[in-house]
């Protein structure tokens, strides 16, 4: 069957099976290296085999939830929408959470995905307490920080690539309620929105928006959104009597591609200007719902669609926090001088590192979402170099397209785990389109 990630490139005819029990998911193995692919919200071709692609969708069942501590235990197909659904009347919320609740607890450890709190909290990896994983050979191994650690952190960030991911224990956050209450705050220019971020370390939630097609004294200017989940003593008494928020609206949905032409630097220019308008009218303090601060895009179904019939690419890297400012510059001069603004332009903060080959490091990360196109594929090159001279790496869960010469120029750790899945066999086991072409 023809499939892609989320943004629609590439396309390839693969192979899918949708195994039942372990033992059907053993023998799919024994047909060569596979992928499992939860929910397909990986942007590029990390969850795709040609010739075998495991879907997980059937391993979906909650199986164990501890009350006082908050520990969930559930097969790796679970969705982290089902999660909320679940266990936020309970008054428990993920205690890190991507962009997207439409992702598989599989596909969130296999990313190590990151959230708004990634600069005090890490990765989920660091809510996981431990994984059941299928090796090559069929063997269900345990691990965690105590047992069999090192498959646990090679797991952690590993792409599905070290095995498949059975189920897990995770911890979830305790909350009062799930509003958030957000403060926004526009900032002129990108020192500006780095200043903001800067005087808020503690806050325990922060991105910002970016309009990336300004220029001179603007270039950059951004929208900074602090939040915290408000406790149910300073809530509005109008939302008390809907602690937990208001249930999500009714999802807007984009039925067709638009037209290629529909994304231009003009379309692109005049909506990032509005949106900055539409941000200052309102700074300030606002009670805002969960499902609006955390997942704004999941209202619109199929939003993928508005890049056109040829898809799009996202670019993500980090930068460390001592060449950040001089990177974000150039990243941001380059992209507005080629005129390919991005409509989807987010940065945060990050802290910690994760597993031994997960994304984030101390320092920034910017995302950017482009229209397929000859040009753009010339502006991410160029991207890609202004990372490399900055001692940057960049987000596997994002990438459709990055060479392995740049991957291993740019991420020395990528060479390790290759020989890792080397010495274990793994790389017998399993292998996806990207770590094909990314040499691992």
């Amino acid at each position: 069957m023809k499939l892609s990630g989320w943004g629609r490139y590439p396309v390839a005819d693969c192979t899918v099976t949708a195994p039942r029990t372990p033992e059907a998911l053993s023998e799919a193995r024994k047909s060569g290296p596979l992928i499992a692919r939860g929910n397909g919200r990986a942007y590029g071709d990390s969850a795709m085999n040609e010739d075998s692609t495991v879907s997980m969708r059937h391993f979906n069942r909650f199986i164990a939830f501890d009350h006082t501590t908050g520990q969930l235990t559930a097969e790796a197909g679970v969705l982290l929408g089902d999660v909320i659904d679940a266990f936020l009347p309970r008054g428990w919320f993920p205690a890190v959470t991507p962009g997207t609740k439409f992702v598989t607890l599989g596909g969130m450890a296999a990313a190590d995905v990151h959230g708004k709190n990634h600069h005090l909290d890490g990765g989920f990896g660091n809510t996981i307490d431990w994984l059941d994983i299928m090796g090559p050979d069929g063997t269900v191994t345990r691990c965690s920080r105590e047992e069999n650690a090192e498959l646990f952190d090679w797991t952690i960030g590993g792409m599905g690539l070290t095995g498949v991911i059975l189920r897990m224990a995770i911890r979830l956050r305790r909350v009062e309620t799930g509003w958030i209450l957000q403060h926004a705050h526009p900032a002129p220019n990108l020192a500006a929105a780095m200043e903001a971020f800067e005087a808020a370390p503690d806050a325990p939630y922060s991105v910002a928006w970016i309009d990336c097609l300004s220029t001179g004294e603007h270039l950059g200017r951004f929208i900074v959104m602090l939040g915290e989940h408000a406790p149910l003593d300073r809530l509005p008494n109008r939302f008390r009597q809907v602690p937990f928020g208001p249930p999500p609206g009714r999802n807007r949905t984009v039925p067709f591609n638009l037209p290629g032409f529909a994304l231009n630097r003009w379309t692109v220019r005049a909506f990032n200007a509005a949106y900055y308008r539409m941000g200052l009218r309102n700074a300030g303090t606002s009670y805002v719902p969960w499902d609006t601060y955390f997942y704004p895009l999941d209202g619109i179904l199929g939003w993928n669609r508005i890049y056109g019939r040829r898809g799009f690419l996202q670019f993500q890297c980090v930068l460390p926090d001592d060449t950040a400012r001089a990177g974000l510059k150039a990243l941001l001069t380059t992209i507005a001088e080629t005129g390919q603004g991005s409509f989807l332009a987010v940065l945060k903060k990050m802290g910690p590192e994760g597993g031994r080959f997960s994304f984030p490091m101390p320092g920034y990360t910017l995302a950017l979402d482009f229209p397929v196109s000859d040009k753009v594929l010339e502006l991410m090159e160029q991207l890609d170099r202004i990372t490399l001279d900055h001692g940057g790496r960049f987000y596997l869960a994002k990438d459709a397209r990055l060479t392995a010469h740049m991957l291993h120029a740019t991420d020395p750790r990528a060479g390790a785990f290759a020989a890792m899945r080397r010495e274990t066999g793994a790389d017998t086991g399993f292998a996806s389109m990207q770590s094909e072409r990314l040499g691992l």
